[in-house]
């Protein structure tokens, strides 16, 4: 099959694949730091994605039904394996261990917030050593924007456009994991050959048939990120039957077919895709459940940073002032285990971080 050439069908459940993940957990009743630990020791709570945050109530569902709301010690037996997939740590993919924030480098035209800003290479490298300072641990390089509508550009283009500031990043910050966003394989090929750690892909290696073997072949990180349709028809595939399920279960579909592939699952990481074949109340319901994400056992990447559901929200329309915003959104996932907060303000949701830690892991 040509690139491109898959369509919205190919990220939606089939019956026989939905039946792995038929049942789900949604945790609740959530405490922090030494009440977490306390009430773990007691038998009243139990670790999420191996703490520090721990659960004491749980939502059992089971096909589009919810069969329970309980606290965790009277859940039934026969609901431990997916108990299991919940409570058990998730797997770094070669990163530090907690909450990491990863800043966006787009060396585009036309994103939607930074658009043209990162011209040059020189301006490129001076905003990545300002996150480095900031506190990014990883830098995620775009050399297409997927905002709605966007146009497309050939795989040698956004190479083009990246490929200098690859190299660059790679000799002045070499500590510094990179993570390359593209759903194109000679993109990722040649970021990969380049230095790149994590090849992060908004269509979850439907878009291009050739991205999973060639993953297969490497030993780098891997970014799944729910979306249906392409940046220019996703608007018209956001049709769900209950959101926060369907991009869970979309999602391990995609996990699946990633490790059956030869992706090994411990390189794997998710990517709910806000925005993406989703409106806005889609994109609020997501959120409200955004920790049935622990379900699939992976570390997530979150990214809601100054997107129009911020603007929804809040009434701003200009999106570099949604950043308090972005913040606020962002506390939600901090629950989950080591959450990669995916934001253009690096030093403001460090700052955000650390104030959540202070207040909720002591």
């Amino acid at each position: 099959m040509e690139r491109g050439g898959r369509n919205a069908a190919s990220f939606r459940l089939r019956r026989a694949d939905e039946m792995t993940y038929a049942r789900l957990i949604e945790p609740l009743g959530l405490v922090y730091g030494n009440i977490a630990q306390e009430a773990i020791k007691q038998g009243d709570a139990l670790p999420l994605c191996g703490g520090p945050v721990a659960f004491t109530f749980v939502r059992l569902i089971e096909g589009y039904q919810t069969v329970g709301l309980m606290p965790v010690q009277k859940l039934p037996q026969d609901w431990a394996p997916e108990l299991e997939r919940i409570t058990r740590s998730v797997p770094p993919v070669g990163l530090p261990t907690g909450a990491q924030i990863m800043g966006i480098l787009n060396i585009t035209p036309d994103s939607f917030s930074d658009g043209g800003e990162l011209a040059s290479i020189d301006q490129a490298v001076l905003k990545a050593h300002e996150m480095v300072r900031s506190g990014a641990t990883v830098l995620d390089i775009g050399g297409e924007s997927t905002r709605p509508g966007s146009a497309t550009v050939t795989p040698e283009e956004e190479w083009k456009r990246i490929g200098p500031v690859l190299a660059a990043l790679k000799a002045e910050l070499p500590n510094v994991a990179i993570s390359v966003d593209t759903r194109n394989s000679y993109v990722m090929q040649q970021a990969l050959a380049a230095g790149a750690h994590i090849i992060n892909d908004v269509t979850a290696l439907v878009y291009d048939e050739a991205a999973l073997p060639l993953l297969a072949a490497q030993d780098c990180g891997v970014v799944l990120m729910h979306m249906r349709g392409t940046p220019q028809t996703m608007a018209q595939h956001a049709v769900y039957e209950d959101v926060s399920i369907d991009v869970v279960r979309e999602l391990a579909q995609r996990i699946e077919i990633a490790v059956k592939g030869g992706i090994a699952r411990h390189r794997i990481m998710i990517d709910p895709g806000f925005g993406f074949a989703k409106n806005f109340e889609q994109n609020k319901e997501l959120l409200r459940h955004i920790l049935l994400l622990a379900n699939l056992g992976c570390r997530v990447v979150f990214g809601v940073s100054r997107k129009r559901m911020i603007g929804n929200l809040t009434g701003e329309t200009t999106p570099h002032l949604r950043d308090a915003g972005t913040q606020a959104a962002s506390f939600p996932a901090m629950a989950l285990g080591g959450v990669i907060l995916r934001v253009h303000d690096v030093k403001g949701m460090m700052q955000a971080v650390n104030v959540w830690r202070a207040i909720f892991q002591n």
